[in-house]
């Protein structure tokens, strides 16, 4: 039997804040220098593109939402755009898998979302994260149970979650159970309220990827962003919110099927790209030790139930005998318009999850 083994990389890197295009330049860059060291799979930050919303947490929506809310929704990333197609051209000319965090711009709302893509530069998923979480939840949608999913590639099975999903057992539970082998676990930085909340600490929700990793006997990508001098400046006007958003929090770390970590640690303020070593054969080992949903697992005890179906917020009904309308075209250039409303089937272009007994 033979076990794909490969070199993987995490980026502890800053966006260029709210500037799409300027932070896909820098993508791309890192996704070629992670290439030309060798790595077969790289993994960027929650919402990297075009950056974290700390605004959020720093002031009342009345005040954030005039200053930063346009410039965020135009700066997000819509599925199908050319900047996508960078993306896109970027794993294929490369010849590596990319996990990015994205701010996904669908129709006029926005979700936080992982984009998966093939090193032949095909979608292998776009999913999102299901409960953004406190104060995210003023900006961002939610996902469904399709995105508690597990996809096979040459690198094996691989999924992700964002952040604090990392914090949902049952969730995690979802994941465990599909036989996940390489888990995207893309978080943001770690210096908001530095010293006054240890839940948002970078020694926190290290802690909680190398659990995900324990738990699951997987291999977990960690990357985190960093904030930078820039990002700081243009988020913060008072000596308060200064206080309240150091600069920094980078802790990017990637972990073995038994915890432990593969490589040496950045400076928190450093950017730069981590790499390890992976080697599917060896999740064996651990699962022979606790599988968590197989050997390990008391099903006549405990149970879950995962819904997987899409969730759409309009679904329309046609009797049989009534022929369908024309498709809308642009009046302009007389091409159908794409229906942008999530539609799993389609945003994953055809590539179904297997399925699995959970």
């Amino acid at each position: 039997m033979d076990h794909p083994a490969f070199k993987a990389a995490a980026i502890q890197a800053a966006p260029v804040f709210l500037n799409l295009d300027a932070t896909i330049d820098k993508a791309v860059a890192l996704i070629e220098e992670a290439s030309s060291n060798g790595a077969e799979v790289i993994a960027f930050p929650e919402t990297w593109l075009p950056g974290y919303p700390w605004y959020a947490w720093l002031d009342a929506p009345a005040v954030w939402l005039a200053k930063f809310g346009q410039r965020y929704f135009d700066n997000s990333l819509e599925y199908g755009t050319p900047q996508a197609g960078r993306l896109a051209r970027a794993a294929k000319d490369n010849n590596i898998m990319v996990g990015m965090g994205l701010s996904e711009r669908s129709g006029s709302s926005l979700y936080i979302a992982q984009w998966i893509i093939g090193n032949d530069g095909k979608t292998i998923a776009q999913r999102r994260k299901l409960k953004p979480t406190h104060v995210e939840r003023t900006i961002y949608g939610e996902g469904d149970g399709s995105d508690l999913s597990v996809w096979d590639t040459k690198l094996g099975r691989v999924g992700g979650l964002c952040c604090w999903e990392h914090l949902q057992p049952l969730s995690k539970y979802a994941m465990y159970a599909q036989n996940e082998q390489v888990h995207f676990a893309a978080w943001p930085s770690f210096s908001l309220y530095e010293g006054g909340a240890y839940a948002l600490s970078g020694e926190a929700n290290v802690s909680a990827s190398r659990v995900y990793a324990l738990e699951g006997s997987c291999y977990v990508l960690a990357p985190t962003a960093i904030v930078s001098q820039e990002m700081q400046d243009e988020l913060c006007e008072t000596d308060l919110q200064k206080t309240l958003l150091p600069t920094g929090g980078g802790y990017s770390r990637i972990f073995g099927p038994d915890g432990k970590q593969l490589h040496e640690s950045l400076p928190t303020d450093q950017e730069g790209i981590i790499y390890a070593d992976i080697d599917l054969g060896t999740i064996s080992l651990s699962k022979a030790i606790a599988d968590p949903a197989g050997h390990y697992s008391r099903a006549d005890a405990t149970q879950l139930v995962l819904n997987k179906t899409v969730r759409r917020p309009v679904m329309e009904t046609v009797p049989a005998e009534q022929a369908p309308r024309t498709p809308a075209t642009d009046a302009s250039s007389g091409t159908v318009v794409k229906d942008r409303a999530w539609d799993a089937s389609s945003e994953m272009e055809g590539m179904e999850p297997a399925p699995q007994a959970l």
